[in-house]
């Protein structure tokens, strides 16, 4: 691999890194304010107007006959994110860091292996495997030993 693709590698590790720390400052929001909803709303407001100065920064607003073009599911994947950080801070503080991203990560790969099968959301068509079932079978056990543990 390349050295200038290493940073491709360590972002999404770094990302995957602060979802759980994410997840359980937000929960510790939730409980200051007494309000999940609330909490949820401060997360997302937070990293809207952290993009917001981002994009204007780099000059990359998109422009309104842009938008136009964008489809219904396009537009659904704010809804997507905000289901997440709602789930994070309801449900990470009641069952734990492990369990909650072992959940997440294999929602991820379960959905990730399908949306690549059939090439949906923009992603290359690459056929499942036994291979690929059976590394996503691997992290169901591994929620269920991690529940245990």
């Amino acid at each position: 691999m390349p050295i200038a693709a290493g940073w491709m590698l360590l972002l999404p590790l770094s990302a995957g890194a602060m979802l759980p720390t994410q997840a359980g400052c937000n929960g510790q929001i939730a409980r200051h304010i007494s309000s999940f909803m609330g909490a949820s709303l401060i997360s997302f407001s937070v990293g809207t107007l952290a993009i917001f100065i981002v994009t204007l920064c780099l000059r990359e607003l998109p422009s309104v006959t842009a938008l136009k073009g964008l489809n219904a599911w396009q537009w659904s994947t704010g809804m997507m994110g905000a289901f997440y950080i709602c789930t994070a801070v309801l449900v990470a503080p009641k069952i734990g860091a492990s369990l909650f991203m072992a959940l997440i990560l294999a929602g991820q790969l379960t959905m990730a292996i399908t949306l690549d099968h059939f090439g949906w959301a923009g992603y290359k068509q690459t056929p499942i495997s036994l291979e690929k079932i059976a590394g996503v079978l691997l992290i169901f056990v591994g929620v269920i030993l991690i529940r245990r543990g």
